[in-house]
């Protein structure tokens, strides 16, 4: 009887080690994964280090707070470039070949806020991870990548295009011929297309598994990416508006009337001294209409430089400050990661500074509205549903800004 009762002890006791070996490891699995939900999930490497998957975690409050912002940053940015597209398509006034290029721009921003935007809220909304499946991913990010791509090749584009209509007026006939800037159009588009390409025909694989959508982190073609994308546009933007600059600069410094006919000069009174200072009046007063011919021409130009430069260098500034910190940190992130860890970077500041990007998708329609007297009239007439007539009223507020502006120049004669 004793050797089976000590018997049946040693086998409770086994029995009570087993389960408690066993135990230990499943609570401490659940454990971490309560833990990998509420901060981070940790992967276990091969090697035995850890990459961590960035996940955002919000309360039901945080949640409508951001979802109500990127929301309404989506909705802002698509009747922003909305309206840019009707009112250049509809209003014969806009209608020119100059403006296509601020079309071009609008379908870009346009189509970032329509097949980017919302994909990317949803995401960030639901934690960060990527629920729309792999092949998805790479349409996605070809969509992206193009896009933002198009936007930023189009406002480098555009700068050139201010800069040779300001500085050569007389032989830069491509502003008045739709067939050459359409071919421009053509170029932006299909130069960030080739962006686009080598990811979906094997140059530089996208990181694309069930949650971790990313573009391709290749040392090559991110260069490549980075720089076609941004880093000549924006030197090439910054050129141009410095060479705008100058110009306007030197234009102000030439624009200084003399000449004048001198008034309170005392001569004799005697007939041959009345009748020299009367004819020398006479052509001193008929060199100064000449010059003040041609000085309401020069005036014109330079307004419209000085204008010209004060647009590209709020355009410049706007797009290097939403810009810049998500190019920088894409630049960076090959370098400072791993190959098997792509997304080391906290995934809130890689959101937060691409919303930044998007964010000048939505600033594009406003700035040249508010440097452009037809675009802003075109835009308050259709927000109050004022459809009709609205080629003559434009034509009607130009007649009456010349008659100011010629107002203005008999004044200071």
């Amino acid at each position: 009887t004793m050797n089976v009762r000590s018997a049946r002890r040693m086998q409770i006791s086994h029995l009570h080690h087993t389960c408690t070996s066993v135990r230990r490891p499943i609570g401490y699995v659940i454990l971490r994964g309560l833990s990998a939900t509420s901060q981070s999930s940790t992967l276990l490497m091969e090697n035995g280090t850890r990459c961590e998957e960035q996940i955002l975690n919000y309360d039901k409050v945080e949640k409508v707070f951001i979802g109500g912002i990127l929301t309404m940053l989506t909705l802002f940015t698509i009747c922003g470039n909305l309206l840019v597209v009707i009112s250049v398509c509809f209003v014969k006034k806009l209608r020119q070949p100059s403006n296509y290029l601020i079309v071009s721009l609008a379908v870009a921003d346009l189509s970032i806020a329509l097949a980017v935007m919302p994909f990317v809220s949803i995401t960030d909304l639901i934690g960060g991870q990527w629920v729309f499946g792999q092949v998805f991913c790479n349409v996605f990010i070809a969509m992206d990548v193009m896009c933002c791509t198009a936007s930023i090749m189009t406002l480098c584009v555009i700068s050139i295009d201010r800069y040779l209509g300001i500085t050569k007026p007389l032989t830069y006939p491509v502003r008045q011929n739709g067939c050459c800037m359409a071919k421009m159009v053509v170029s932006v588009w299909l130069l960030s297309a080739s962006i686009t390409l080598p990811p979906l025909f094997g140059w530089a694989q996208n990181v694309n598994d069930n949650k971790v959508c990313l573009i391709s982190q290749d040392f090559g073609y991110t260069i490549y990416s980075t720089s076609v994308a941004f880093y000549i546009p924006v030197s090439v933007m910054l050129i141009m508006y410095y060479r705008i600059y100058r110009a306007a600069k030197l234009s102000a410094a030439k624009h200084t009337i003399t000449g004048f006919p001198r008034v309170g000069e005392e001569d004799s009174v005697d007939c041959v001294s009345a009748a020299l200072r009367l004819h020398r009046e006479v052509e001193e007063c008929t060199r100064f209409s000449r010059l003040m011919r041609s000085n309401r021409r020069n005036m014109s130009i330079f307004k419209r430089e000085q204008k010209a430069a004060a647009t590209l260098g709020i355009v410049v500034g706007a797009f290097s400050v939403c810009w810049m910190p998500f190019f920088l940190l894409s630049t960076a992130r090959p370098f400072i990661c791993r190959a098997d860890c792509p997304s080391c970077v906290p995934l809130w500041v890689e959101r937060t500074l691409l919303w930044l990007g998007y964010a000048n998708s939505l600033l594009n329609p406003f700035i040249y509205a508010f440097f452009n007297r037809d675009l802003r009239t075109t835009y308050s007439n259709l927000l109050r549903c004022r459809y009709r007539n609205i080629n003559r009223k434009l034509s009607a507020v130009g007649m009456q800004q010349a008659l100011k502006r010629v107002d203005k120049t008999d004044s200071v004669i």
